[in-house]
């Protein structure tokens, strides 16, 4: 079976079949058991594909062969998924690493439950900070809560809807999206589930996940990384590898100082990382400080050009293969502008569960550029929150196409 036509057909249904299964949504609170039925789930699939390619390819290969093949691939891909599995299980007991930092509010049967499922399973990697009952003193206990989990870097929040108010339920969310932390509840009775919100079991124990994010599954995290890869080395070679020579020529002949522009700027988890695009304006002390403004002094004739054109975007797909961004994400803000709107803005943070990209719905929505009234940044959070809740790679192509167009057509705010 070394054919290799055979074996990029069968990469192809494998990642076709293991997106429809979740063969690689496993979980630290995954059980063997449900491991073990995507396995079976994973190659029953690939086991008609191989019979249907091999049936019509090769006429004297027989069915013992093939099922020998299967079977001892079966095994081999078992034994490597339940060995990382039980390998990072060992890791976060020996070494303490990949472990979630948590605390529990609230009281009750639930939150007794869930404690002794993080005491007793620390192979599963959770640690158990604190659990704030809000037994004595509700209000003061939710403050000191909030200053608990920024002092400690608190991961995620378990809180039970029965203790809790809609008011404070409210609060903790909007807490929670504007710290960049990951709040889940503890329902009161299986029977309270809403439709439209995720339901996991930690052993069996009912959880709710406020929010779902596509990105968060293994198999689209590396479906849209590999994505990134090919398109950006797609630009690189094609268009980035003669035009830099060009703009590089042009932006020194008109003024002093780099081809290009680094800035510092928050991306995934609010980590800082150097973003580049070619330099469009005069050396100036305030690049940093203020955004470009329409007819702004500061950008330089070849500037407006690339800056309508949207060319002075490209050096960012370096920074796209180096993964610090993705090519279609929430668009990355100077670290000065991300202080002040995470203070000012409502779940601005939010954006930051996901990588930033060189272009976004947002910005395909005419909400690219200078942020002029506060309805800007308002919108600008709202199409990205909904890009991360509702990604597809359809839904990225669709952006790129229209980030395309919109190049070609000249933009309003392309200043």
């Amino acid at each position: 079976m070394s054919n290799f036509g055979y074996h990029s057909i069968i990469s192809i249904f494998w990642l076709i079949i293991s997106y429809y299964s979740g063969f690689y949504e496993v979980y630290r609170y995954s059980k063997g058991v449900e491991i073990f039925s995507k396995l079976l789930n994973q190659f029953f699939f690939i086991s008609l594909v191989t019979f249907a390619y091999v049936g019509y390819k090769y006429k004297y290969v027989t069915t013992q062969e093939v099922g020998f093949y299967i079977l001892s691939s079966f095994i081999l891909v078992a034994f490597l998924k339940f060995t990382i599995f039980k390998l990072l299980k060992k890791y976060r007991i020996l070494y303490g690493g990949n472990y979630r930092k948590v605390i529990i509010v609230g009281n009750g049967k639930s939150v007794d439950e869930l404690k002794h499922f993080f005491t007793d399973n620390p192979d599963y990697g959770y640690n158990l900070e604190h659990i704030f009952d809000l037994k004595t003193n509700k209000k003061a206990d939710l403050l000191d809560l909030k200053q608990f989990v920024n002092d400690n870097k608190i991961d995620e929040l378990y809180a039970s809807l029965n203790t809790l108010s809609n008011n404070e339920i409210n609060d903790l969310i909007h807490f929670a999206d504007n710290g960049l932390k990951t709040i889940k509840f503890l329902p009161d009775s299986k029977n309270t589930f809403l439709r439209n919100l995720a339901v996991e079991y930690y052993d069996y124990i009912p959880i709710i996940s406020l929010r779902t994010i596509p990105l968060d599954k293994a198999v689209n995290k590396r479906l849209k990384r590999i994505f990134d890869i090919v398109f950006s080395l797609l630009v690189i070679v094609c268009i980035l590898s003669w035009i830099t020579p060009i703009i590089a020529i042009v932006i020194r002949i008109e003024s002093k100082g780099s081809v290009f522009f680094k800035q510092r700027r928050n991306g995934l988890n609010y980590e800082e990382f150097f973003c580049y695009k070619f330099r469009s304006m005069h050396l100036n002390p305030i690049a940093d400080l203020e955004q470009v403004q329409k007819n702004d002094p500061r950008i330089t004739r070849i500037g407006k050009l690339i800056r309508k054109t949207s060319i002075d975007e490209l050096p960012q797909f370096i920074n796209v293969l180096f993964g610090e961004m993705s090519v279609v994400g929430p668009r990355p803000h100077m670290v000065s502008h991300t202080e002040m709107y995470a203070k000012s803005v409502d779940k601005f943070m939010v954006r930051h569960f996901i990588k930033p990209g060189i272009t976004g719905l947002a910005q395909t929505n005419g909400f690219r550029g200078e942020v002029e009234t506060e309805k800007d940044i308002i919108n600008r959070v709202k199409y990205d929150i909904f890009y991360l809740e509702n990604w597809t790679l359809l839904l990225d192509i669709k952006i790129i196409y229209a980030t395309i167009i919109n190049a070609i057509r000249g933009e309003k705010k392309a200043y």
